[in-house]
């Protein structure tokens, strides 16, 4: 209540020094300054218009803001916004706020200075005013507002100045009200930046969320295709080990060992967890070791993997899907066979690994399905982003070479950084 008298009165005597000033003009004036009742009349009328005029913006302000004080009061309005951003996407957020607001006119906008300016026209709040252009409330100006915006770059977000105020000149204060506007501006501009703020961060979750379910459903393919191939493969190995241990049982208990190295690599890991490179050329090379004594001299293996690279983080499956594909697609529909080779190389901070066989390369139709590759590339997607990749080119003088292009190290968790900040 102290405070709403206290504006109401501020005012009043603004207008009321000026009411006096006029009364003294008036009396100066020669046979007119002796009748003081237009004066009178006049004085009375101006005050109750003003009073009333102030009365009316304290309820307005009221309405609009929910309190009465100084800051809701003020026709001058002054924003700092902590915008999560950097300079030019926050100056676009701000520009976009500020185009949105109704009767905008005159929108002038300099991204490289990173300011930003505009005339907003002011409603017409109430149907009627006492007098129209007459009313002293209206004298000193136009019904228009303006709007200043700065944005201050900062090293992980930015910071915007944002001032709403009328057009007129800021001694008009003592004597005019701007019936809540530029309050209303500046609270529409807040709301607008950090409705869409949220948006740009709930849009972020469902693209993590997205791309956790996509990696999701991935992994779950890989498991139905090792699913369907594991068991294919075990039950040939202990097929052809049966038959060995009636005509040769050395080589029967040797491909048990390799067997068991194979499983003891396989069962245990999940496909959504990290191996090594070395864990996974284990687990291959007991692979190839099974599939020499089933297949005789028809295949030959040539590793080259220095020991320093072993400790290569990589996704589960990957190489074996690719000695798989070199087997299955280059050389065992060959009646010679043929040679498989692995290598692995390091050039700056990429980790090459090759796996290479001398088969009939590509043919329609020992092609496959090509499911294995797709998911080896998907895999490499999701885990290492634009780092990671899988090539597939004609081995000379036959066969196919496949290679994986992977990081020596794990790329850092996506969101970690951004929950830490």
């Amino acid at each position: 209540m102290f405070k709403s008298l206290a504006f109401i009165l501020r005012i009043a005597i603004a207008w009321m020094l000026v009411v006096l000033l006029a009364a003294a003009i008036w009396s100066d004036i020669p046979l007119l300054g002796r009748m003081e009742w237009p004066m009178i009349i006049a004085g009375m009328l101006t005050m109750a218009l003003v009073v009333t005029g102030a009365s009316s913006h304290l309820g307005r302000v009221k309405l609009i803001a929910g309190r009465i004080d100084k800051e809701a009061l003020g026709n001058r309005q002054r924003r700092q916004i902590e915008i999560p951003f950097e300079a030019g996407e926050a100056f676009d957020l701000i520009d976009a706020a500020v185009r949105e607001l109704p009767r905008i006119q005159q929108v002038e906008s300099a991204r490289d200075s990173l300011q930003l300016r505009a005339k907003v026209t002011r409603p017409d709040n109430y149907a009627q005013v006492p007098l129209g252009r007459w009313n002293p409330m209206r004298w000193f100006g136009t019904p228009q507002n303006q709007i200043h915006a700065t944005v201050l770059p900062g090293r992980d977000s930015a910071s915007v100045t944002l001032i709403c105020e009328p057009e007129s000149p800021a001694w008009t204060d003592w004597f005019l009200v701007d019936d809540g506007t530029n309050f209303e501006n500046a609270e529409a501009i807040t709301r607008a930046i950090s409705r869409r703020v949220a948006e740009r961060r709930r849009n972020e979750k469902n693209a993590a969320a997205q791309t956790a379910t996509e990696k999701e459903l991935t992994v779950a393919k890989l498991s139905l295709l090792h699913a369907q191939v594991e068991p294919h493969f075990l039950y040939n190995t202990l097929a052809s080990a049966q038959l060995l241990t009636r005509s040769d049982p050395l080589r029967a208990d040797e491909m048990l060992g390799h067997l068991i190295q194979y499983l003891r690599r396989s069962l245990p890991s999940a496909d959504n967890e990290m191996s090594t490179l070395g864990a996974e050329l284990e687990r291959a090379l007991a692979y190839l070791e099974i599939l020499k004594i089933r297949m005789g001299p028809r295949l030959s293996v040539q590793v080259d993997v220095p020991e320093n690279l072993r400790a290569t983080p990589l996704p589960p499956m990957v190489l074996q899907t690719l000695v798989e594909n070199a087997i299955k697609h280059g050389l065992e529909p060959r009646t010679g066979g043929g040679t498989v080779w692995v290598r692995a190389r390091r050039s700056d901070d990429v980790v090459a690994i090759t796996v290479a066989d001398d088969g009939d390369g590509f043919s329609t139709k020992n092609s496959g399905t090509g499911i294995g590759l797709k998911n080896v590339r998907e895999r490499l997607r999701l885990i290492y982003g634009a780092n990671g990749a899988l090539s597939v080119v004609a081995n000379f003088p036959s066969g196919v070479a496949a290679t994986l292009s992977v990081p020596p190290a794990l790329p850092p968790v996506p969101g970690q950084e951004a929950r830490h900040v």
